[in-house]
């Protein structure tokens, strides 16, 4: 206890399991020696992930020249995401290689698209820019907090921590409707600059006359991309007092060793 009668925060253990730590030379012998019957690599839900990564560079491929194939190429890629952890679960093929593998192909293969937009809507680009640079430095600073406080999976964040980190990523259903969302309004841009044949909604209103299908699509969209970077914000956030508290904790504990010594 300090002095005012609260917990002292270096004496703090956590409940919950920590992660056992491995020897890097082990952990590589191990990769290098797994057997076919329980090769981590070859896991259904990664086949599933390295599938991703080949459809998303395909989608970068045919992205500057062929619309049609490069939207189906990446919406493919995108919807097999909710898939490979269905699949991990179901077959008893969680990974921690699954979860870093899904993280980086849905950070990369959105930031490439971010990366063609800054092109083709170069007045918007240091706004795409932001977003790629809020996107990786959210979910590394996540990921790391997850990791040096002990916990087992990103996703396992308590209402404690944040209820709305824990409402996103402990509901399914949140968590598919947020990412979905995102990707259709990025994807809705994409096509904007191919599309502009309007969808014939004059009738109702001379501002729908023009509209053409992604346009339609990227209004209500741009809402749930909206509130998807605010999550991103908070999650940022929440990340850097995590690491803040760590540090103090380290700090206090380290200070008492020094006492006990003198």
């Amino acid at each position: 206890m300090t002095k005012n009668g609260s917990a002292d925060p270096s004496r703090k253990v956590r409940q919950r399991g920590s992660i056992d730590v491995v020897d890097a030379k082990v952990a590589v012998d191990l990769a290098t020696a797994q057997t076919y019957s329980e090769n981590v690599f070859l896991f259904v839900p990664n086949l599933i992930g390295y599938t991703r990564i080949i459809l998303a560079g395909l989608s970068l491929h045919f992205m500057s020249y062929h619309p049609k194939y490069c939207t189906l190429a990446y919406v493919i890629s995108c919807l097999l995401d909710a898939v490979d952890g269905q699949a991990a679960r179901a077959l008893g093929q969680t990974s921690k290689f699954g979860a870093v593998l899904d993280m980086v192909t849905d950070r990369c293969t959105t930031s490439c698209l971010l990366c063609y937009l800054s092109s083709a809507y170069p007045n918007f680009a240091l706004v795409f820019q932001f977003l790629i640079a809020l996107d990786f430095s959210s979910h590394y600073m996540h990921m790391y907090s997850s990791l040096v406080t002990g916990s087992r999976s990103h996703k396992l964040v308590t209402s404690e921590v944040s209820r709305i980190l824990w409402y996103y990523y402990n509901d399914s259903r949140t968590l598919f409707f947020f990412c979905a969302g995102n990707e259709l309004f990025f994807v809705s841009l994409y096509l904007m600059k191919w599309v502009d044949t309007p969808i014939g909604l004059g009738a109702y209103s001379s501002w729908l006359a023009h509209l053409t299908w992604p346009e339609l699509v990227a209004i209500p969209s741009a809402f749930v991309c909206a509130g998807k970077n605010i999550i991103n914000l908070v999650q940022l956030w929440k990340a850097s007092k995590i690491l803040v508290g760590v540090d103090l904790a380290e700090r206090a504990h380290a200070r008492e060793v020094q006492a006990k010594k003198e």
